[in-house]
């Protein structure tokens, strides 16, 4: 018994979503998916963890579409709209997958795996003809999706999560940031990703509360929907956040008045997926009165620490671990660090991923002995709460027997006026092992970098000074906003 499409029997006559101008209620989505999976079924009895990608903008359709392979026994491998053939074919090849969902903007683009891999490719819309189904029982411990990693790192490795689990994870931020069944929220984020399918809209939907898609972000759409004043939560990447900064900022007086008192009335804004410059926080509450809670999570993990509902939420930090979780932080010989060290996160729970897709290695490296997740990211605790210093392999700089955190340098950096964003890599040297290189983006009139320096140094010690600063027009960044070091170091 799939938890998730049961408790929507709950609140059969409550909006469920709002999608392309169309309001629907829990009702029609089960109607549609229990129809999405008969037709996926067809005449089988269970597709028994057979991997279905899906190529659906962020809809009503979407939502049936995951529900129905899930209610027919299948593992739902969402695919991302605004990703190349290319990056489409690695998933389709990793995960095996043999049956495409794809909505009719994006046949075209997807109709060459026909040849290629032996894919059979279904219209989004044939799969809503109305046909009664016969749905097997499923367990919650059945693999239930498989989302694939950034790659900011690496080549994108498929993260399995069973009922179960995904269960686990949305139960868990339920409770934490107090879902109740008059929330509406507004998703602006990707649905490949698990930011946009759990902590929105899966919630959400558990919830028995409104999520209204946008499927391409907009500045004043999202300002738009908060003058509407329906909306109760809204969760967004650090990009999302400085765009919507700059959209205020270019609007007359009186509409920044009103615009401030419309957003201020929101019941909870989150920020993720990415480290939020304590720089956006505060011109944020500046502007809307709101704090942003900032939280820690993984495609691996589901969210893993979270600032508090109620309470503290301290700028630069991502809180105390979430109920249920176990959180760590080791030293390279694997002995926990003391109070204020740094170290690398390991993450035990029942939100935890079950294994990666058919890549046994991946999955033993990825787990100690003794069950604990290996995060990769490197972590303080200090004054009761969690800071997160940046990943292991690309905001760790390690100079001199120093290791220095990218991300302190770059919030050090947008403090200064003259500097819109920026982002700090380790560049190697035969000398220092790496050093430390900057690229900024200048607000308006060319920077002098040495001047950078000297601002740098009243705020940051002599080893963490850039020894490089490189201007630059924009930052390279995925569909999540994360700026893509690996990207950046192929312009030294």
């Amino acid at each position: 018994m799939i938890t998730l499409l049961e408790r929507a029997k709950l609140f059969m006559d409550r909006k469920a979503i709002v999608s392309n101008g169309q309001d629907y209620n829990y009702k029609a989505l089960l109607k549609a998916s229990h129809n999405v999976a008969a037709n996926l079924l067809n005449q089988k009895t269970d597709l028994n963890e057979a991997r279905i990608g899906f190529l659906v903008p962020p809809s009503f359709e979407y939502v049936a579409v995951q529900w129905g392979i899930w209610a027919a026994g299948g593992i739902a491998v969402p695919l991302c709209v605004n990703h190349p053939l290319p990056s489409i074919e690695h998933v389709v090849n990793d995960a095996e997958v043999k049956t495409l969902v794809v909505h009719k903007d994006y046949y075209t683009l997807l109709e060459p795996l026909k040849q290629t891999h032996a894919v059979d490719i279904f219209l989004l819309s044939s799969l809503f003809v109305k046909k009664e189904p016969l749905l097997p029982d499923i367990v919650l411990d059945r693999r239930a999706m498989i989302l694939y990693t950034s790659g900011t790192t690496n080549k994108p490795k498929g993260v399995v999560t069973t009922h179960q689990i995904i269960e686990s994870q949305i139960k868990t931020l339920v409770d934490a940031w107090q879902w109740v069944q008059e929330d509406y929220i507004y998703n602006v984020l990707p649905l490949h990703h698990v930011h946009g399918i759990i902590n929105v809209m899966s919630c959400a939907l558990w919830s028995g509360a409104c999520c209204e898609f946008q499927e391409v972000f907009s500045a004043e759409c999202v300002w738009k929907a908060f003058l509407g004043r329906k909306l109760r939560l809204f969760m967004a990447v650090p990009t999302i956040y400085f765009k919507l900064i700059a959209y205020w900022e270019n609007s007359p007086e009186a509409k920044q008045k009103e615009m401030s008192s419309a957003a201020s009335e929101l019941r909870l804004m989150v920020s993720g997926s990415a480290a939020l410059p304590v720089s956006v926080l505060e011109k944020w509450r500046t502007i809307t009165g709101q704090t942003l809670l900032e939280r820690y999570g993984m495609t691996e993990i589901g969210m893993g620490l979270s600032n508090l509902y109620n309470g503290e939420r301290r700028p630069g930090f991502v809180g105390l671990p979430l109920p249920g979780v176990q959180v760590k932080l080791l030293n390279t010989s694997g002995d926990e660090v003391e109070q204020g060290e740094a170290g690398e996160i390991h993450i035990k729970g029942p939100s935890v991923f079950k294994e990666y897709w058919n890549n046994t290695e991946a999955t033993k490296k990825a787990f100690t002995k003794e069950g604990w997740f290996i995060t990769g990211d490197i972590a303080i605790h200090q004054n009761g709460m969690y800071k997160i210093l940046g990943r292991d392999s690309v905001d760790i700089i390690k100079s001199g027997g120093y290791k220095i955190s990218a991300l302190e340098i770059e919030d050090a950096l947008r403090k200064q006026d003259l500097i819109k964003d920026c982002a700090v890599i380790g560049s190697p040297d035969k000398e220092w092992g790496e050093v430390v290189v900057a690229f900024i983006i200048s607000s308006g009139s060319p920077i002098g970098h040495q001047k950078v320096i000297e601002q740098l140094k009243t705020e940051l010690p002599a080893y963490k000074l850039p020894r490089k600063i490189i201007s630059i027009d924009s930052l390279p960044r995925n569909v999540l906003g994360k700026v893509t070091k690996n990207a950046l170091k192929s312009l030294l």
